[in-house]
């Protein structure tokens, strides 16, 4: 049984947290929007509360509401208050149709992960510790605790990157300017951007294959990606696509592509690297006792470095 005496209820009124009276159950980790009075007002709610005919409770669709988040959240719904007033109140009619602006992903999704750290960086580094715990403790979060790992704690063994990849040059020559612009990435050879030099229409030219994510690309100067997403790449850039014969995830491949972008002292554009020179490379990774790559060591030290959580 819930004691209704403690549960807090979110009214329209613009000011302590749209707590007031006590009433009705609503579950927790939502946002609460006013539709009437002060309209537009929102606020996070992490514990059950009940609420008036006069509040919006907002839950989060396939993904995780999390505090960090429904603070972005809270304050892009109040951008949209200009557009309300009592005569046009923001009615749950009104509400799904209403259009904000939120940070997306390479697929045209929204950038979740990124709104949590975009407010984790502006947030955390101005509270003082005595606050900073009190919001943690309010909202039940963890802090991270570093972990020191040394890549010296494993033995380190060479292996050839075709005993690792089945690697495949790109065929065709799609060409970014003639694409429509889209949301795939069109990879070609390059020091930045993981490579990527435009994003595309899905359909490609109709020639040129889309490779699947969660697999490496390899450049002809030895510039190495891990690529999340489906991608095209441009075969005038020489990209040799790396489709791993090992279960591969986005921290074993941030620490493959430095290992192997190591390897860029070796080459030049006159010993550009072709599929076949790509699957004589050999480059050095922790092993385990029994002469296999240590893929969970590698995972678990990329989570361990400052600023991983922004991966």
């Amino acid at each position: 049984m819930y004691n209704y005496e403690t549960i807090n209820q979110a009214t329209k009124t613009g000011d302590n947290n749209n707590v007031d009276i006590k009433e009705k159950l609503f579950k927790a980790n939502c946002i609460t929007v006013s539709n009437n009075g002060s309209v537009g007002y929102a606020f996070y709610q992490n514990q059950m509360f009940t609420c008036t005919h006069d509040v919006n409770p907002l839950y989060l669709k396939d993904y995780t509401l999390t505090p960090y988040i429904a603070l972005f959240l809270c304050t892009i719904i109040e951008k949209e208050r200009f557009r309300w007033a009592y005569g046009r109140k923001w009615r749950p009619i009104r509400m799904p149709s209403s259009l904000i602006k939120l940070p997306v992903t390479n697929l045209g999704t929204p950038d979740w992960q990124w709104m949590e750290e975009y407010v984790k960086d502006i947030l955390l580094p101005k509270l003082p510790q005595k606050a900073r715990d009190v919001w943690e403790k309010r909202y039940n979060l963890q802090p991270q605790q570093p972990t020191t790992i040394k890549l010296t704690d494993r033995k380190w063994q060479k292996f050839k990157l075709s005993s690792l990849f089945t690697i495949k040059l790109t065929k065709g020559d799609i060409k970014a300017d003639l694409i429509d612009n889209g949301f795939v990435p069109l990879v070609s050879s390059g020091e930045t951007n993981n490579g990527i030099v435009k994003f595309v229409d899905i359909e490609g030219d109709g020639k040129a294959e889309i490779f699947n994510g969660n697999s490496m690309t390899l450049d002809m100067f030895c510039h190495t990606y891990y690529q999340p997403d489906r991608y095209y790449a441009v075969g005038h850039g020489r990209v040799n696509i790396l489709i791993p014969k090992f279960k591969l995830n986005k921290h074993i491949g941030i620490f493959l592509s430095t290992i192997i972008s190591k390897e860029l002292y070796r080459l030049s554009y006159g010993r550009a690297i072709y599929s076949s020179v790509a699957e004589n490379i050999t480059i050095s990774l922790p092993s385990t006792i029994y002469g296999e790559p240590d893929w969970d060591f590698m995972e678990t030290y990329i989570k361990s470095l400052p600023y991983s959580q922004n991966i």
